[in-house]
């Protein structure tokens, strides 16, 4: 999704190249190896679900709807036993192909195939964290988290099931809706929403969860959905602040206490240390997620003080910094450490998921430069220290010049913008621009507004 940015094209390939691993069932391969196409098949539950929600954000940043026509085959293999969680193995490429439009469809049926007692979709094993395969083994355990990126995945793309007269877009969205109900009604917890369920029924990521009391995606996720009760949102996110982000220590934990032996056993992630990887550590592709919904909140500070926390460079600023954190300063590291004697020291390093959301939490979430079809809208979400930016954008054929200055405080609430020296009226809604081929000068005085 970040490509879709500059590189549409790379984007595009990848959505076909994923699609093409997916079982005519609806389910697809966690991971493959591409010389060979083996892979594994598995009860992770979210894999079912982003291939909509990438192909969606590509055509809302490119006005590709073209690319829902592309004809891809299935695969063909040995479906899971009642009692495997999953299954390596070289599949078939089945004689049967399908437009990407219904690749996505059938990973959306099979994601609101079942709800679990709460109402909230089955983790299955794993969800997005795909340590916690031991939380929902059996069928019975529900992820909060998911039903944040279901809700969303089906805004997205229903719209795009309705333009096709499709009738499954009345029954996601009304999945949807009860999905929402059930969110708040079962996953709050009151000052932050709950991660998941056991399977037999213990919630994880609660006040009264000895471990993972709160976890980071299930607050930021919230946010991106777009749908959570605003004041609670809100309240989670200073929740995730206060529990999670550790400023004096530079790092940004996915949940905290650490797993240990307190709990029942959530699955591998508990082989981890107490701190390391995602057992209670730092693990940076979530907490670029949390830059993102402070950017939609508009706490333009806080988005930007975390940008910084993570920015790997600010982990190697002297001597001293370089041995606590003992990997390269110029890429993305996958986690960081949060317990003596390692606190602060980096992990797996050039991790494509961080450094992909940290592209578009900087791009899209502070300056506000986001692609959308033909169109390029600019609201910059900028903290209050900045005088401004300057930005060269290239995209095909069309160059923009972006300055974007703070003016004095005043109580004006709407921007100046010169474009190619003229001035467009003003407006509180984001602005556009075309992506018309030509070469352009675009000036922007952002109100100041006394703190």
């Amino acid at each position: 999704m970040a490509l879709s940015f500059a590189r549409p094209q790379a984007t595009r390939q990848h959505l076909l190249r994923a699609a093409a691993r997916q079982f005519i069932e609806g389910d697809v391969q966690h991971w493959w190896l591409p010389h060979s196409g083996q892979g594994v098949r598995t009860r992770i539950s979210d894999d079912r679900i982003w291939l909509a929600f990438a192909t969606a954000t590509y055509i809302l940043d490119t006005a590709d709807d073209a690319i829902l026509d592309e004809i891809i085959p299935f695969l063909e293999g040995p479906q899971l036993g009642l009692n495997e969680q999953d299954a390596f193995f070289l599949p078939a490429i089945s004689d049967e192909s399908a437009s990407l439009f219904e690749h996505c469809a059938r990973g959306l049926d099979q994601a609101i195939e079942l709800t679990g007692s709460n109402g909230l979709p089955p983790i299955g094993s794993g969800d997005w964290n795909d340590g916690m395969n031991l939380v929902g083994s059996e069928g019975k355990g529900e992820s909060v988290w998911l039903g944040w990126l279901l809700l969303r995945t089906i805004m997205l793309f229903a719209p795009l099931a309705r333009s096709r007269q499709d009738p499954r877009a009345e029954r996601w969205e009304a999945h949807a809706r009860r999905v929402g109900v059930a969110l708040e009604r079962k996953a709050w917890d009151g000052a932050w929403y709950r991660r998941a369920t056991f399977d037999d029924g213990t919630w994880l990521g609660s006040k009264d969860s000895p471990e993972c009391q709160i976890d980071s995606i299930a607050q930021s996720w919230a946010i991106l959905s777009g749908v959570a009760d605003p004041t609670r949102a809100m309240t989670a996110m200073q929740s995730l602040e206060k529990y999670l982000i550790r400023y004096d220590e530079a790092l940004a934990l996915l949940f905290s206490p650490p797993f240990d032996k307190l709990t029942q056993n959530p699955g591998y992630i508990r082989g981890y240390p107490p701190g390391l990887r995602e057992n209670g550590g730092q693990y940076t592709h979530a907490a670029t997620w949390a830059i993102l919904a402070f950017s939609r909140l508009g706490e333009c500070n806080k988005a930007h003080n975390l940008f910084a926390l993570l920015n790997p460079i600010n982990h190697a600023q002297n001597a001293a910094d370089v041995e606590r954190y003992k990997v390269e300063p110029y890429v993305m590291a996958a986690d960081i450490y949060s317990v003596a004697p390692h606190i602060g020291r980096g992990g797996w390093t050039w991790y494509t998921g961080a450094a992909g959301w940290m592209y578009q939490a900087g791009i899209e979430g502070i300056l506000g430069i986001h692609r959308e079809g033909h169109f390029l809208r600019i609201d910059p979400h900028l903290p209050r220290h900045w005088p401004g930016f300057s930005a060269e954008i290239t995209m095909d054929a069309t160059r923009y010049s972006i300055e974007v200055d703070i003016g004095e405080p005043s109580e004006r609430q709407t921007s100046i913008i010169r474009l190619d020296g003229v001035a467009l009226p003003p407006s509180d809604a984001p602005l556009r621009v075309p992506l018309d081929g030509g070469h352009h000068q675009l000036h922007i005085t952002m109100p100041c507004h006394a703190p």
